[in-house]
């Protein structure tokens, strides 16, 4: 038998009868899932320091198990002295067995460790079923050694699904285990 990790496996025995029952969906199909997970880092700091994106992107690699590649500007700025093609940012993309695996960590273990941590604000809905959330610290993640880190930087997660409404694709999320503040069902 081959391994299926504990969120993907919740989804099929729990989260689609819920939610199958909540919004009473005709067909298993219609039930909104998970995607893709997107995790964005700005490093402006990448202008002045080019050693800057590489620990971020070995950074990024630690958090998420996969290969991180850098992002570049698309135009000139000068009074950021920035020119076109200069490297401003890191980001992943997870699908799969280590999209499931990040989530799992992320709920369980990384945001508990975020300092007067509340829950997260539901206001990151895009409308088109989609939720963007910031972390201001990545050492929250237990990946990364606090004792190596030489500046404390933030990043943007993205969870892409296939709801078609905000309402829908909170209630899968909230299913899942996200910590909202608010939570109502």
């Amino acid at each position: 038998m081959s391994y299926i990790p504990r969120l993907k496996d919740k989804y099929e025995k729990e989260i689609i009868p819920a939610l199958t029952s909540e919004f009473s969906y005709s067909n298993v199909m219609q039930v909104p899932k998970l995607t893709k997970i997107c995790l964005n880092q700005g490093v402006g700091m990448a202008i002045t320091d080019k050693k800057v994106i590489d620990t971020a992107i070995e950074e990024m690699a630690l958090i998420s198990g996969q290969k991180a590649v850098s992002t570049t500007s698309k135009k000139d700025i000068s009074n950021f002295k920035l020119r076109r093609g200069m490297p401003v940012g890191v980001r992943v993309t997870l699908r799969g067995t280590k999209m499931y695996e990040f989530l799992d960590r992320l709920i369980s273990v990384s945001l508990p460790r975020i300092r007067d941590f509340r829950g997260i604000n539901e206001k990151g809905f895009d409308g088109r079923g989609n939720f963007s959330l910031g972390v201001t610290e990545q050492i929250i993640f237990p990946e990364i050694d606090i004792d190596k880190i030489n500046k404390i930087t933030g990043m943007d997660i993205t969870f892409v699904t296939t709801a078609n409404t905000d309402k829908e694709a909170y209630a899968l999320l909230r299913e899942f285990g996200i910590p909202f503040k608010n939570v109502k069902k």
